[in-house]
Formats: structure tokens, C-alpha cells, sequence
């Protein structure tokens, strides 16, 4: 049986990358790492994953860069993670994920 299509219009890169995770009403951030990242979204490990369509402000920190970008969730797997898919981001955070490709 073949694998399933990919429904990605931009190929995920596995890297660990760490990122701060700010959620609404939430005075501390939450911090972890991406397990894959895109110019239009990535993956984050968590036991305790949000749930679809929070909105969130993640900052990636890639190298000496740090990325601000206006997210939402768009999967939630229990005990898993996370599927974030970008919402919002400075041209340069673009050109930064451009690069990693």
C-alpha cells in the first residue's frame, strides 16, 4: 500500500529548534523544541498538547535569530504533540525559513 499523499505545500526539515510558546490568558510562556519545521508551520513534542485552533505567539530561536511568529494549532495528539501552522511573521522570519530548507 503506498503512503498517504502529502498535503504540505512546503517540505518539513527534522530540526530541533527551541521555542518559547505564549498562549492567551497564560502570563508564562511554555518551552520546548520543534521536532520538524516549514516556512509554514512545524511540529512540537509535548505529553500535555494543546488543543486544535488555540492561537498562540511562538518565538523560534534559529541560531542568533529570534523568530516572532502569530501561529494556531492544527493538530493535537495525545501524549504526542503538536502540528502548528503559521499564521503570521515578519518578512525576515520568511527569509530565515527559506534558508533552513
Amino acid at each position: 500500500m503506498p503512503p498517504p499523499p502529502e498535503r504540505r505545500a512546503h517540505t518539513r526539515v527534522k530540526l530541533k529548534v527551541p521555542v518559547e510558546i505564549y498562549v492567551e490568558d497564560s502570563n508564562a510562556p511554555l518551552r520546548g523544541a520543534t521536532a520538524d519545521l516549514s516556512l509554514h508551520g512545524c511540529y512540537i513534542e509535548s505529553i500535555f498538547p494543546l488543543p486544535v485552533a488555540t492561537a498562540l505567539q511562538l518565538k523560534l530561536q534559529i541560531g542568533e535569530s529570534t523568530l516572532l511568529i502569530v501561529a494556531t494549532v492544527a493538530t493535537s495528539d495525545p501524549q504526542v504533540g503538536n502540528g502548528i501552522q503559521f499564521a503570521k511573521m515578519l518578512p525576515e522570519a520568511i527569509e530565515e525559513l527559506k534558508n533552513l530548507a
